[in-house]
Parts: C-alpha cells; sequence; structure tokens
C-alpha cells in the first residue's frame, strides 16, 4: 500500500496518527486554541473552517490559514469545511467550496485538505483535481450522522473514494448498535487487506463508537481524531488519554 507524506509526517506506516480539530469562530480565538495546542502531543491540526465565522470569504480564510500556519509552527495543517449535507457547521454552495479549496490549496499555507468525496461525483472530482495541481494530498472523506450502512455498503463506499484519486479514504459513520459498531471494523479490516492501495481512516462515532478510535489501528485506520477542548465530533477522546492508549495498543501488537 502507497502511504501518504505530510511534512515530514508518513500517514499509513508506524503507529495511528493523532488529529486534533480546531473549532473556534473567530480568528483570534483559532489562534488562541493554536497556541494551547503546543502543549500537547499530536501530529496533525485539523482546522474545521466551517466553524469559522468569516469562512465564506476566500481572502479572509486565506489570510486566517497563513497565521494558523506559522502559528503551528512543525504540524502539518489539515484544512477541511465540512457542509451542512455531512454533519457540517455551514451551507456552502458546490461552485463556493471548490473555489475555496483551490485557493487554500494555491496558497501553500496548509499541508492536505479534506473533500467531501462521495455525493457530487463532479464536484468531487474537480476538487482533487485542483488540490493535486498544487502538489497537495486529499482526503476522500464520507460522513453519516444518522446511521450506519452495512459492510458491503460501506466497502463500496470506500472503494468508489479510493478510485475517484483520493489520496487517504476516509469514512465515520454513526451507529445504533453495538453491531453497527463491528460492521465499521469488519469493513475497514476487508477494505485493508484486499482492496486498499492507500490508507484508510474509519471511525464509528458517538458513545458507542468510542472503541473504533482506539483500537482501529489493529483493523487498517491509519489516523484517529483526539480532542483538546472542544470536540468536532461525538466520541473525540481527550488527546493525552488517546495517546497513551494508542502507544500501549501499538506497542503490543
Amino acid at each position: 500500500m502507497n502511504t501518504v507524506m505530510v511534512r515530514n509526517l508518513e500517514i499509513g506506516a508506524g503507529a495511528p496518527k493523532i488529529i486534533v480539530p480546531i473549532v473556534a469562530k473567530t480568528r483570534e480565538g483559532i489562534l488562541e486554541k493554536a497556541a494551547e495546542l503546543k502543549n500537547y502531543t499530536m501530529d496533525l491540526v485539523e482546522w474545521r473552517v466551517d466553524f469559522f465565522e468569516d469562512a465564506l470569504d476566500i481572502e479572509k480564510t486565506v489570510e486566517t490559514a497563513e497565521l494558523l500556519n506559522k502559528a503551528l509552527g512543525d504540524t502539518p495543517l489539515l484544512f477541511t469545511f465540512r457542509t451542512a449535507l455531512e454533519g457540517g457547521n455551514k451551507e456552502i454552495p458546490p461552485a463556493h467550496y471548490t473555489a475555496l479549496n483551490k485557493a487554500v490549496a494555491e496558497s501553500g499555507q496548509v499541508d492536505i485538505i479534506d473533500v467531501e468525496s462521495n455525493t457530487n461525483r463532479t464536484e468531487a472530482d474537480e476538487n482533487i483535481r485542483n488540490i493535486h495541481a498544487a502538489h497537495l494530498p486529499v482526503i476522500g472523506s464520507y460522513h453519516n450522522f444518522s446511521e450506519t450502512p452495512d459492510t458491503s455498503e460501506l466497502l463500496y463506499i470506500m472503494r468508489n473514494i479510493q478510485r475517484r484519486d483520493a489520496d487517504i479514504v476516509k469514512v465515520a459513520v454513526m451507529p445504533r448498535t453495538r453491531a453497527d459498531v463491528v460492521s465499521l471494523l469488519d469493513a475497514t479490516q476487508i477494505m485493508f487487506t484486499k482492496y486498499a492501495i492507500r490508507p484508510i481512516l474509519t471511525m464509528s462515532m458517538g458513545q458507542l463508537g468510542v472503541i473504533s478510535r482506539v483500537t482501529g489501528d489493529a483493523f487498517g485506520s491509519c489516523a484517529t481524531f483526539g480532542a483538546v477542548g472542544q470536540t468536532s465530533a461525538p466520541g473525540q477522546i481527550p488527546v493525552n488519554d488517546l495517546h497513551t492508549v494508542l502507544r500501549i495498543l501499538h506497542e503490543a501488537r
């Protein structure tokens, strides 16, 4: 399987990487959180741009990305505008979503960009082409905050995202039962062992799905999300606790 280099970080090799989100509304709050994160251990920071009050202003978003990039220093920056359709904090017209991702990619102020890849095929493909043209990798993502598709559908979704040329395949779903968590983990290990040619990142959200955030490594997931204060999705674990558990589990394998 191909791994993905984000600065000096190799995703898809070694222990699962820890991603911590920033969900502040103001530029000042975003930079304050970046300063706070320097006191914690993580591999990437995700800027959840859909929480930013000026997210639809492309110029202000690029300016803020530059300031955030400087504030984070050596920690790579993942840029994510999660649309309301997939559980995000704002609506955004498809053309504006594409223009925003393109401008940020071309700015050189972020290291990797999330693209929702399982809804509008034409839009997703254009986003992926634009970001790759700027020489950045793409996380192709699918989110379902209502339910967990069955194992066969989850495999179809992951394989479809992989075919779209995303560099990392991400799936996050909401379980209604413990069996749904098993379905997500089963789909992850099947994808990893039979079909994956690039890293995959999966999680089952909410209280029921917490186990998937610490055991994903055993099933083939390359990363997980932790929290410092506010979370960007239900079930995220405080980052210091997450780091300890992941280290213990990975070293015991």
